[in-house]
Parts: C-alpha cells; sequence; structure tokens
C-alpha cells in the first residue's frame, strides 16, 4: 500500500472492478484548484464557517438545540406535493404540534429551482442565525432530490437538523409516520438498548482494510468497557465488532431485519463499500446503487446478488422498526445526477439521469412490518480521508454522533459535527484559494486532504425525520 495515494471506497455492481483505483493526490488537488461552481455559495459557508466559533452562531442561547418542543420542527412539501402526501403527514404534523405547539412547527414550501439562501429569505431568516418562530431548527424536506435538490439538503443542514423523506406512494409515507409515531407514542422499544458494529475486511482490498482497521474496530471499542466513552451511553450494551469473515451478507441481514440471533440492537453501524457502477438508465440503477458488499465478494471482476444486501433482500417479515441505521458506503444514501469527480475543464459525467435516494434506506424507513426511525448514509462516494489524517485515525465526529444517537438525542442534531465540520471546511478552502491566488504554493496532499475531507463531511444526510431519537435505556 502507497501511502500517499488516496483510496476512494465504491465497487461496480456491474463488473465487480473499483469505480475509482487509488488516485494520486495531484489529481484530487487540481479538483481544489479549480474555479468553484457556485462561488456565491462558497462565500457565505466561509463566512458561516467563521461564525462557528460565535456566541450569536445559530440558535438563541436560551434554546436547547436537542429538545423539539424548543427548537421547533417543520416539514417542507415541493410547491405542486400531492394532496394525498401531505395527508399522509398530517399526523405527524399533528404530534409535533401537541410537544412543540403551533408557533413552533411549520407547514413550508419549496419552489422549484430555489437555492438555499433565496429559500431563507423567503422565508425571512438570515444566514447565521435560526429564528424557530419562522424556520424551526428541525426540517424535514418531503420528495426525491429531482424536486427538492441534495444540494438545498446539505447546505440548509449546516446550520439546521435536516432530514428527507421520499418514497414512490403516499402508502410509503403514511407507513413511516404511523410506525414512528407508534415508536414515540408507545412507553417501551422495539429494540434491544444495544449497539451493533460491521465491517467488512477483504485482504486484497486497502478500503475495506483501513475502515475496518481505523474506523469501526476503534468507534466500537471507545464504547465498549475500557473504552473512552465506555460511561458515556448507560444502560447501552455495544458488543464486539462483526468484523472481517464474520460480516457475511447473512449477518448483516440479521442486523438490519432484527433477526433474534442479532438481538435487534437500536442502532447498527455498517462500513464496507457501497455498490454503484450500473449506467444512467439501467434498470437496476435505481434499485441496487448504494447496495452494500459483504464479505462473501470475492476479488475484483467478480460480482453477483449473493455478494451484497439490496433492497430487494429485506424481506416482507423483516423487523427495521424502532431501529437507526449509520452506513459508511458509497452512495449509501443517495445517487447524484453528475460525476463530481472529473478533471477541471472536462464535459460533465452523467452518472443517473436525474438524482435519487437510496432504495435500502427507503426499503428500511418504509417497511410495512414497521419503519426504521433514521438512516443516515452518504451521496456519492465515501473516502477514507473522512476519518484519518496524517495516516492517524480522527474519530470524533463518528463518536459524537454515535454517542448522541445512544444518548437519545434527535438524530438530525446527532450529526452537527459532519455539518459544522462541512462548513469549517469551506472556510480553510476559501481561505487557501485565496493565499494561492496571491501566489502561494501549497502541497497537492494538504489541497488533497482538504478536498477530500469536505467533500465527505458535505455528503452525509439524514434519512427520516431528524427529530427522531432513541429511547434511552
Amino acid at each position: 500500500m502507497r501511502e500517499e495515494l488516496i483510496y476512494p471506497n465504491g465497487v461496480s455492481g456491474l463488473t465487480g472492478e473499483y469505480l475509482l483505483p487509488a488516485v494520486e493526490p495531484a489529481a484530487v488537488a487540481a479538483l481544489a484548484r479549480a474555479p468553484a461552481g457556485h462561488p456565491e455559495v462558497a462565500r457565505e459557508l466561509a463566512v458561516l464557517g467563521e461564525r462557528l466559533s460565535e456566541r450569536t452562531y445559530g440558535l438563541p442561547f436560551n434554546i436547547r438545540p436537542d429538545d423539539v418542543s424548543q427548537a421547533g420542527w417543520a416539514v417542507v412539501f415541493g410547491r405542486d406535493e400531492t394532496d394525498r402526501v401531505r395527508s399522509a403527514l398530517e399526523p405527524l404534523v399533528e404530534h409535533r404540534r401537541q410537544v412543540a405547539g403551533d408557533d413552533r412547527v411549520k407547514v413550508l414550501d419549496h419552489l422549484p429551482g430555489e437555492q438555499w439562501r433565496d429559500w431563507l429569505a423567503r422565508h425571512r431568516v438570515a444566514a447565521g442565525t435560526v429564528d424557530p418562530r419562522r424556520v424551526p431548527y428541525y426540517v424535514l424536506l418531503i420528495g426525491g432530490p429531482e424536486r427538492i435538490p441534495f444540494e438545498f439538503q446539505y447546505l440548509l443542514s449546516v446550520e439546521y437538523a435536516v432530514g428527507r423523506l421520499d418514497f414512490d406512494t403516499p402508502a410509503g409515507y403514511q407507513r413511516y409516520v404511523t410506525s414512528l409515531l407508534d415508536y414515540e407514542r408507545s412507553a417501551g422499544s422495539p429494540r434491544r438498548p444495544a449497539a451493533a458494529f460491521f465491517a467488512t475486511e477483504h485482504p486484497f482490498d486497502v478500503s475495506t482494510q483501513l475502515s475496518s482497521e481505523l474506523l469501526v474496530r476503534p468507534l466500537a471499542g471507545s464504547f465498549r468497557p475500557g473504552g473512552r466513552f465506555a460511561d458515556a451511553v448507560p444502560g447501552y450494551q455495544v458488543a464486539a465488532p462483526i468484523l472481517a469473515k464474520q460480516a457475511t451478507k447473512a449477518a448483516l441481514l440479521d442486523l438490519l431485519a432484527g433477526a433474534s440471533g442479532a438481538g435487534r440492537p437500536a442502532l447498527v453501524f455498517a462500513a464496507t463499500h457501497g455498490l454503484g457502477g450500473w449506467p444512467a438508465g439501467h434498470p437496476d440503477q435505481p434499485a441496487r446503487h448504494g447496495a452494500l458488499l459483504c464479505q462473501e465478494w470475492p476479488g475484483l471482476g467478480r460480482i453477483d446478488p449473493t455478494h451484497y444486501v439490496a433492497a430487494s433482500d429485506i424481506a416482507p417479515d423483516a423487523r427495521p422498526h424502532g431501529m437507526v441505521a449509520f452506513f459508511f458506503a458509497c452512495y449509501g444514501s443517495g445517487t447524484p445526477e453528475l460525476e463530481p469527480f472529473q478533471a477541471p475543464g472536462s464535459p460533465a459525467v452523467r452518472v443517473a439521469d436525474w438524482p435519487f435516494v437510496a432504495a435500502l434506506p427507503k426499503r428500511l424507513l418504509g417497511h410495512p412490518q414497521g419503519g426504521a426511525l433514521a438512516v443516515v448514509g452518504h451521496i456519492e462516494r465515501a473516502w477514507g480521508y473522512s476519518f484519518l489524517s496524517g495516516g492517524k485515525a480522527q474519530l470524533l465526529p463518528f463518536q459524537n454522533a454515535v454517542g448522541r444517537i445512544l444518548s437519545g438525542q434527535p438524530v438530525g442534531y446527532a450529526m452537527k459535527d459532519f455539518n459544522e465540520r462541512y462548513a469549517a471546511l469551506s472556510a480553510n478552502a476559501s481561505d487557501l484559494a485565496r493565499q494561492i491566488g496571491y501566489g502561494r504554493v501549497v502541497p497537492d496532499a494538504e489541497l488533497a486532504a482538504l478536498w477530500t475531507e469536505r467533500a465527505d463531511a458535505q455528503n452525509y444526510i439524514v434519512l427520516g425525520d431528524p427529530a427522531a431519537a432513541l429511547k434511552p435505556a
């Protein structure tokens, strides 16, 4: 393994080859040096990043961001959303009003093509200040990214706790809402107070070796007896992680489906290759992009459905009800329309006919036996640089997210470190671009690390209600 190379995750479901080979830092640095596609957005993110340390940033000081009744909740529909979908969400809207009151629960709309900053301005809110009386802190987007873009979601997430629901029919929304209300109104929990960690580790594959050894093992260990956060989530058990030869398709299905042998853990964290590679227009692309590769994968150039978990593998009698899942995997939450990793000045490469949410989390969230509370995943590719710096693991954003989720804090709030890190890295990138403009020579490795860390932090999104939370043990 060459330490200077960058190893992106992702395997083609068509060929079994890598979606991208290991790349030289110079190739990534060229992307970082390219002019920003949206200079106004870059400037505004830089300002937000600089405000992160200010007392005036975000919510008023006397409002707790982890308390939905104080921070408020909103649902956002596309302007042309159907009445049947709106009706399916109405029970959840009324439930949130009972908790937070009419003035902290809003039903808002999104106009076709409306940008993040324009949407905030239309609702009389300035970037950098969260006013729950106008736009509450918790924001649930309704519909796919072809209507409310992924970019709108991850830019809004810099300041707000944002989630998304996207189902093919109104019945999917209705199933999710019914399941979530059942969970929140019940005295007990359908899941065991436990967290399970899963990671493939192929002897021929550097990416899964890195994510197993430097992400999942130490992340799980930090919550196990003797770990740094062992006493931070009382009542929750963290078993030894399921790794390498144990990380089979059957084992992952047991965790996701709530099979009795796996004990139905409340949190499932999985790190592996996500599948891509099906071209735009291919009938398998919407159904299989983001499927999770398992240990059965025999090696490069070979692939078949027995090697991965797709939405179709989640059986009708599965029981994901009450679960939160976190997927460190390419396309784990969605696929963009255009390829972001391409040489500056080259023609845009179309990944899909339109952007879409991955089928596996949609199946888990809208399952007829009761859906998951939320799925955290990645748009596009996941990068090992997101948890590596100088060859060492940088785990605090992951530890904070897991710790907050297990502590019963809302999932949208639990992701705040990733969102704020994206803004801070954007500020760093803007400052570095100015320095380069003044003639500073920046090493390729430094630029490549900043670009990949920023892209990775940007692309984590929450699917499901961002106000959903596990019950404390």
